[in-house]
């Protein structure tokens, strides 16, 4: 995984890149975004939760959360977890 390769493939497709580092019970509930969201795990375990439907994606797979949708990400590991994010430019 490397975050240098998505920070590139995202900006290619009109995404910016940031990372979160959370520790194991993070929640970061009920979100929502005027604009396209991107997340991709890069370590640990983490649960993406859009419009009430559950996804829990392996280290690399990136998940699109459109605009406008309610979303939770949650830390459901034991450890801490990195994973980045990326907003479609406007």
């Amino acid at each position: 995984m490397n975050p240098e390769q998505i920070k590139e493939d995202w900006n290619s497709r009109g995404y910016s890149f940031g990372v979160f580092k959370d520790p194991p019970g993070q929640v970061w509930p009920d979100f929502v975004h005027r604009t396209d969201e991107l997340v991709v795990l890069a370590e640990g375990e983490i649960e993406v939760e859009i419009e009430g439907k559950v996804q829990r994606p392996q280290i690399g797979e990136e998940v699109f959360i459109p605009a406008n949708a309610v979303h939770t990400v949650r830390n459901v590991g034991q450890t801490n977890n990195v994973w980045f994010f990326g907003y479609r430019n406007r």
